[in-house]
């Protein structure tokens, strides 16, 4: 190996280990792998920010942007609300919003179809009385299916055809991917509807005979002990019987700002003492009105009684991406920025030691918060959270959701015969939007994904440099020896599983950018056409089901499904094994070596 190979595979070791690891966020990681690829003189210094004006880096900044006025417009709710009915069996549910997830992550990025199916999924698993955790994995699997079906569902796909545009002088267009990705997504759905939904881990019945799974919604909060209470001097086990009977778990007890050791039962309580508790937000309530005990933050309570009409109630769930993500509701300052208090976290299956504004939010969390009655949206958006209750529309004049549906499929068309470059179409598509106040010029770039757009912009050149030193040509030679002896058929089929394989434990951005040079070297060594490399590297990376950190959307349901890590194996290896067996002779049909 040269100089430059040693470095380049050392950095990007580095990228893997660090994403692997999750202490840092990826487009922090990305970054400075990119920069310290400068300084080492392994990227050239005109080519370091060349990835920022990638069309693949537009491609996806524009489709986030195209998502939200699909979603402002009322089009995706017009879908939703007229087909979801909470009366279905639970298999026809599944297959139901599966279809709608599939169909919608076509056409817009899948971690937004997620984003918008959740929680009319979570409503309509409370209207039928059942776990939400039994619906929740099914759709966000069947929206990373769908993903895979156009050019723009998924980033892979869009890093797979601008890779191809700059090795074999054309892109792969809007509707390539479809014979591959619409099998294989169609095989998909129809295992996650009729099978893999039984597969999901349904705990045995707790001690009083309740589903540990209804446990969705359960909130770590604080109540804290006024002035003059009739509670003062009494000792932590004499509230017991109050909060049983409101089915509440007292946790703990915080004293001058400082949680105590234990359960503190034999404590007698004092003024300004804070009871750590967990109760779902109507037991909360109740248990409140019971024992006259206050929020944690009862002046902030009482100054946003008097400033508004009153106070609601909103239950969110953490992105990877939000501004609260791996920062305390205090660092952020949501109580003065926002006028709303934290009042409660729920956190699948750990326990939370900290008091509740002070805890770090994590991804996959969900927020019980208390704002000011009209505010709930705007609270929602500043945190960069996704709420847990189906939301009424933004804009839901009939003129705006054809408009809006009218301008993208025009685009979409445009871009599919050829007429203009896709960038453009979605570009022009934007600019329709907003001149049409379908999206507010003052919220266009609160759509876009930063983080990703940073992890592309700076990994497009690394790649880059990777394959110009003659390191994917390594890694292909590498595997090409492997599999030496093999037909190319096994040969694609390892391709896939390795990608696939990296896809569930690291960024499949960054795992794309990697093997998609790979496959295409493959190909050439084995003199093989490398459409296929690249439709097997496509799919693979898509298809991140073992795991919650393989794929954003398995994150974000980690949560409100009450999942745990192990959990997503269950259904998620079948469905990576049907994935394999049914895209390889799929590809070889339509995309003949």
């Amino acid at each position: 190996m040269t100089t430059d190979q040693i470095i380049l595979f050392s950095l990007f070791g580095a990228v893997f280990g660090l994403l692997l690891w999750g202490r840092f966020r990826y487009d922090i990681v990305a970054f400075s792998a990119l920069m310290l690829g400068v300084v080492l003189g392994v990227v050239p210094t005109k080519e370091a920010f060349s990835g920022f004006g990638h069309p693949a880096t537009l491609v996806v900044a524009l489709v986030l942007v195209v998502s939200a006025g699909l979603v402002r417009s009322g089009a995706v709710f017009l879908i939703t609300r007229t087909l979801v009915d909470a009366s279905r069996s639970l298999g026809a549910h599944i297959a139901l919003m599966g279809a709608i997830g599939g169909v919608l992550s076509a056409f817009m990025n899948n971690v937004a179809a997620l984003a918008l199916l959740m929680p009319v999924d979570i409503q309509t698993a409370r209207k039928a009385a059942r776990p939400v955790g039994l619906s929740l994995m099914p759709l966000s699997f069947a929206t990373i299916l769908g993903g895979m079906v156009t050019l723009i569902g998924t980033p892979p796909n869009i890093i797979i055809a601008s890779i191809r545009e700059d090795a074999l002088g054309e892109p792969f267009k809007m509707f390539d991917f479809a014979p591959v990705g619409g099998v294989t997504a169609i095989a998909g759905l129809i295992f996650v509807a009729l099978i893999g939904w039984r597969l999901i881990p349904q705990p045995d019945a707790g001690k009083n005979g309740s589903n540990p799974m209804d446990d969705f919604g359960q909130y770590v909060a604080e109540l804290t002990v006024p002035e003059g209470s009739k509670h003062i001097g009494k000792r932590v086990k004499e509230l017991l019987e109050i909060a049983e009977k409101n089915d509440v778990a007292i946790l703990g007890l915080v004293r001058s700002g400082t949680r105590r050791y234990g359960t503190q039962r034999a404590t007698k309580l004092q003024a300004d003492d804070a009871l750590v508790l967990e109760a779902t937000p109507e037991a909360l309530d109740e248990f409140r009105a019971a024992t006259g005990l206050a929020f944690a933050e009862e002046t902030r309570e009482e100054k946003l009684k008097a400033e508004g009409d009153g106070l609601s109630k909103i239950e969110v769930v953490v992105p990877e991406n939000a501004r609260i993500a791996g920062k305390t509701a205090q660092a952020i300052g949501l109580n003065w920025r926002q006028r709303s208090v934290l009042m409660g976290i729920s956190r699948a299956g750990k326990k939370i030691n900290k008091q509740v504004r002070k805890t770090e939010v994590q991804p996959g969390d969900i927020l019980l918060l208390l704002v000011p009655q009209g505010s709930e949206a705007d609270v929602t958006e500043w945190l960069g959270c996704l709420p847990l209750a189906e939301r009424g529309l933004t804009v839901t004049r009939d003129e705006k959701v054809w408009l809006a549906i009218g301008l993208f499929a025009a685009a979409v068309a445009a871009a599919s015969l050829g007429l203009i470059y896709l960038p453009v179409a979605l570009g022009l598509v934007v600019v329709g939007y907003v001149l049409a106040k379908i999206v507010p010029l003052s919220e266009l770039y609160t759509h876009i994904e930063w983080p990703v757009v940073v992890l592309l912009g700076s990994m497009i050149p690394l790649g880059a440099a990777l394959e110009s030193s003659g390191g994917t040509e390594l890694i292909a030679g590498t595997l090409v020896g492997i599999t030496q002896g093999l037909p190319a058929w096994a040969v694609l089929t390892v391709l896939m599983i390795v990608t696939m394989t990296l896809s569930d434990v690291l960024n499949n951005t960054a795992t794309t950018i990697v093997a998609a040079p790979v496959g295409i070297q493959m190909a050439q060594a084995l003199g093989k056409n490398p459409d296929p490399f690249l439709m097997a590297v496509a799919i693979a990376a898509s298809c991140a089901f073992l795991t919650p950190i393989g794929h954003k959307n398995n994150t974000l349901i980690l949560g409100p499904g009450g999942y745990k890590f192990g959990d997503y194996w269950r259904m998620g290896l079948p469905l990576e094994i049907l994935v394999v067996a049914v895209s390889i002779p799929a590809i070889l049909v339509f995309w003949p070596l």
